[in-house]
């Protein structure tokens, strides 16, 4: 995890760790890991950028529409 647990100010939202992200938007570690299983954004290191996976999820709703 990139997060320092002391300094949580020392977040960079465009490289989070897919635990980071999942804890930030309150949701299971698996449903993030489940987004880029399906395609969601995420660099070759494992990290993402919390505004292009944002994105992805509001057009993967839309697209469900």
């Amino acid at each position: 995890m990139n997060a320092d647990r002391e300094h949580p100010e020392k977040l960079a939202p465009a490289a989070l760790a897919v635990a980071d992200v999942a804890r930030l938007l309150g949701v299971a570690e698996d449903v993030v890991q489940k987004h880029v299983a399906a395609g969601a954004p995420a660099a070759a290191d494992g990290t993402m950028n919390l505004v292009h996976y944002a994105a992805w999820l509001i057009k993967d709703v839309a697209d469900d529409d």
